[in-house]
């Protein structure tokens, strides 16, 4: 089945490290898992007979991606397989310019025929959209030369069956029931393994493409009876199986956290200090990263626009990109587009040294693409004042007394504005020590005065996808409860 579009935003579409759609399949039985990587070389030709068909039928410039995928996901509950979903996926997308108008298509058939299909609904659609002057392939300039290719260490295949991930998923939650009495149900636990490769190529002379995988564990335990009952969870992922958290140890610290939550109550409403747990500062550093995309920009809808060269957070405060990080979740060569990446300041002293830019938003904007066509890629963010020993409980200490976040509720963020405000779970924290749990309540603010107001960030640091930050405590704000 051919599928076709008239996308103008490169920006827009999924990154390579997000999940893809496919086709899924549940059963008790054992997936068929079949090695991708040997179709690498067919894939090139196909895109470069791809770009020739495009250039036959009369297109100015064209790009084209195939890509093939594999998954397998396991969940269990209570000690029993719920279900096995087998997930796979190929799909060839075809972009074609005539001019200035850009058409796009899509289509899960390489045969001969459906790839002519593919290429001249693209075309078709190309000449009956309006023109748009920023449309076109990036500049060859920008390009990623066979030079930038490097191998990131990024695919790193698990051989595991269903029953062996099960078993694995089992341990987790075995583990979390066994931790405490009190821990007395659970929502389940998962394993999944994810592997793909992709050739991407244009008629400006590109043509690359690598494998990729990534591998996660969760679990998430109930403690409590009646209506004292408190759900947590706990996960690990990494692009290498061997690089995951022991199975026993995620499941004991899930318990231990929803063990910790029992009893919560509310607390009186006000201004307090806030301290986000790192999971949840790695959210606060994506809101960030959004208000300065540039889709957000050009359209004027983020509370940070013409922000470049402007002080958005504290004098201590850096942001960085690294693309080529071995082995990390946001690392690749090139983008979306093929534009080579490059380690880069994203915020250097509080102040906006770049935006996260495709070739059109770039375009859009008077500015040139950043290669953050896709999303980011490995951003950091640290304080010029954190020390070694400013760990979780140091960070606890240097609040005194406020709130410790530990799970936020809703999408209560309006980045034309700024105006944050989400329901909240957490911990009240008197004298750099946790009282009590602290449920029912929000938290309120903006998020210019919240970049304003970063005290500190902690060194407990954490990964989570392309985001890498330890916690961070906010000075003041808003707490509505009692």
């Amino acid at each position: 089945m051919v599928k076709t579009s008239s996308r103008t935003d490169a920006s827009s579409r999924p990154a390579r490290n997000a999940s893809r759609s496919g086709s899924r399949t549940e059963s008790r039985g054992e997936p068929v898992r079949e090695p991708l990587i040997a179709n690498h070389a067919q894939f090139r030709d196909l895109v470069a007979r791809v770009l020739d068909e495009s250039k036959r039928v009369g297109a100015t410039d064209a790009a084209a991606e195939v890509s093939e995928s594999q998954g397998l996901a396991v969940n269990v509950r209570q000690g029993d397989l719920e279900t096995v979903e087998q997930t796979r996926d190929r799909s060839l997308d075809v972009t074609v310019y005539v001019g200035q108008r850009r058409g796009s298509a899509s289509t899960s058939d390489f045969s001969d025929k459906a790839v002519r299909d593919t290429v001249e609904a693209a075309f078709h659609i190309a000449r009956h959209t309006a023109e748009d002057p920023m449309a076109g392939l990036p500049d060859a300039d920008v390009m990623a030369t066979d030079a930038d290719i490097r191998d990131l260490d990024l695919h790193h295949p698990w051989d595991i069956t269903a029953e062996e991930a099960t078993e694995i998923a089992i341990r987790a939650e075995r583990a979390a029931l066994s931790t405490d009495k009190r821990v007395t149900n659970s929502d389940g636990a998962s394993v999944s393994t994810y592997e793909g490769h992709f050739v991407l190529g244009n008629t400006r002379g590109f043509l690359h493409g690598y494998p990729y995988s990534r591998h996660s564990l969760s679990v998430a335990p109930i403690a409590g009876r009646g209506n004292n009952m408190q759900r947590d969870d706990w996960y690990t992922s990494d692009r290498r199986a061997e690089r995951l958290a022991n199975p026993e140890a995620v499941g004991r610290y899930a318990a231990e956290r929803a063990l910790s939550r029992l009893g919560a109550r509310r607390i009186k409403t006000g201004k307090f200090p806030v301290l986000f747990e790192a999971p949840l500062a790695a959210g606060l550093l994506g809101s960030l990263t959004q208000a300065l995309s540039g889709g957000a920009l050009y359209r004027k809808s983020t509370f940070l626009v013409d922000s470049m060269g402007r002080q958005i957070l504290p004098d201590h405060i850096d942001v960085n990109e690294d693309p080529h990080v071995p082995g990390a979740q946001g690392s690749s060569p090139f983008d979306d587009e093929g534009v080579r990446t490059s380690a880069r300041k994203v915020i250097s002293g509080g102040v906006v040294e770049g935006y996260f830019l495709s070739t059109y938003t770039a375009r859009k904007l008077g500015m040139k693409t950043t290669g953050n066509a896709g999303g980011s890629h490995n951003l950091t963010l640290s304080s010029r004042l954190t020390r070694p020993e400013d760990d979780f409980r140091a960070m606890l200490k240097k609040m005194g007394t406020g709130l410790l976040v530990t799970e936020l509720i809703g999408q209560g963020v309006n980045y034309v504005s700024g105006d944050y405000s989400r329901g909240a779970f957490g911990y009240w924290v008197e004298n750099g020590e946790i009282q009590y749990a602290v449920q029912e309540i929000t938290i309120a603010g903006n998020l210019t005065e919240m970049y304003r107001d970063m005290v500190a960030i902690g060194a407990d640091t954490l990964v989570r996808g392309t985001k890498r930050t330890g916690s961070i405590l906010i000075a003041s704000m808003s707490i509505a409860g009692n």
